[in-house]
């Protein structure tokens, strides 16, 4: 397959576009993108429901390349990733678009865009690896809004980033089919899989996508090197019963084991949801409670005030091996190859030295 990167340039309308691979032609004269279970058919002309990939001619291209809605160096620990290269900066950024549309969209002012001035930032896959390196990133995720629409960029900015010791993170809904799925997380380091829920009405409704393609991507990161972790974000009214959070425990537990870390966060009105309330603390709390009975190791509330929810607890001591205040690391209690310092036991997820010591900060930046 002769790569994107050979085959791109700069429409009229000022978008960056790229030959792609995942689709194929329909005897009725339109054509499929085979990226994500829509398999949007497609008439000249016409983009998907991602609004990114569109036809012209007889194949898929993808409109964005190139373009973003903005860089950020952040913590590792805003992804959320807290077994991952812990403390250290990483560059974040996204495009514009996503292949899911849920009502309660965080990022909805990036994830639903459809005006070419979200983009205003570009850069190419070696400016990002060497920018990330400047500025001592130790990773670059893909972030704000889901890489599987911009996955020919990403995956390209990822080899970039390789080439130079740096890492490559995915911050995605895992709302993607088999054959590109393989060919994406080749690329990948480490991701962060967002669970919207364990209830097939709630992703119906409320996502317009199916969790069963969800789950099938988490089963299908248990079988790689690919590090990642699994966050829920807790809407009051809509995923937050106490059967559902046993259910989807249940199914971590057996899927994909004790290890992998689950993230509760907290839902703030937004978008299409504003008339839902903010998700209380406690509901955090008992969610934690849940998946923690349910035998899950680390598991950990978000965007809140909660040190103790936030704490990494070692499971051969009980000593707590790194206590977090957001995204501060209060104390570090880690060897530099991931083993607890009072007893030697291993702490799943990917250590390369002491920890970092970026803190909260949240720095823009212009990639020249």
């Amino acid at each position: 397959m002769q790569r994107p990167t050979e085959l791109w340039r700069t429409r009229l309308d000022g978008m960056a576009v790229v030959a792609t691979a995942h689709w194929h032609r329909l005897e009725d004269g339109r054509v499929q993108c085979d990226v994500c279970p829509r398999n949007c058919r497609l008439h000249e002309g016409q983009r998907g429901f991602c609004f990114v990939r569109q036809r012209e001619g007889d194949e898929i291209v993808l409109t964005t390349y190139g373009r973003s809605s903005g860089f950020c160096v952040d913590p590792i620990e805003k992804k959320p990733l807290n077994h991952f290269l812990p403390g250290t900066p990483v560059l974040s950024f996204g495009t514009a678009g996503c292949n899911l549309g849920c009502r309660f969209c965080q990022n909805w002012d990036i994830s639903k865009s459809r005006e070419i001035d979200t983009l205003g930032a570009s850069a190419s896959p070696e400016q990002l690896a060497v920018a990330a390196e400047r500025m001592g990133c130790r990773s670059i995720a893909f972030t704000y809004n889901d890489p599987v629409i911009f996955m020919e960029y990403a995956m390209d900015i990822a080899d970039a980033c390789r080439a130079r010791g740096i890492k490559a993170v995915a911050v995605s809904a895992g709302y993607m089919n088999p054959a590109p799925r393989e060919e994406f997380y080749r690329h990948i380091d480490a991701a962060n899989i967002d669970l919207k829920a364990f209830s097939e009405q709630f992703y119906q409704k409320i996502t317009f996508a199916k969790l069963d393609k969800v789950l099938d991507t988490l089963s299908y990161l248990r079988g790689t090197d690919v590090w990642f972790e699994v966050t829920t974000l807790l809407i009051p009214g809509h995923n937050d019963g106490d059967d559902e959070l046993r259910r989807q425990c249940d199914w971590l537990m057996e899927h994909l084991g004790p290890d992998v870390p689950l993230h509760f966060s907290a839902f703030h009105p937004d978008f299409k949801m504003r008339d839902v309330p903010p998700t209380p603390p406690a509901t955090l709390s008992r969610a934690r409670r849940i998946a923690l009975d349910a035998g899950l190791r680390f598991v950990y509330t978000g965007n809140v005030h909660d040190p103790g929810g936030q704490t990494t607890t070692c499971p051969g001591c009980g000593a707590a091996a790194v206590v977090r205040d957001w995204y501060d690391l209060v104390s570090y209690a880690i060897t530099d190859d991931g083993r607890c310092e009072s007893c030697g036991h291993a702490i799943p997820g990917v250590y390369d030295g002491p920890a970092g010591a970026w803190g909260r900060r949240r720095l823009p930046v212009t990639i020249a």
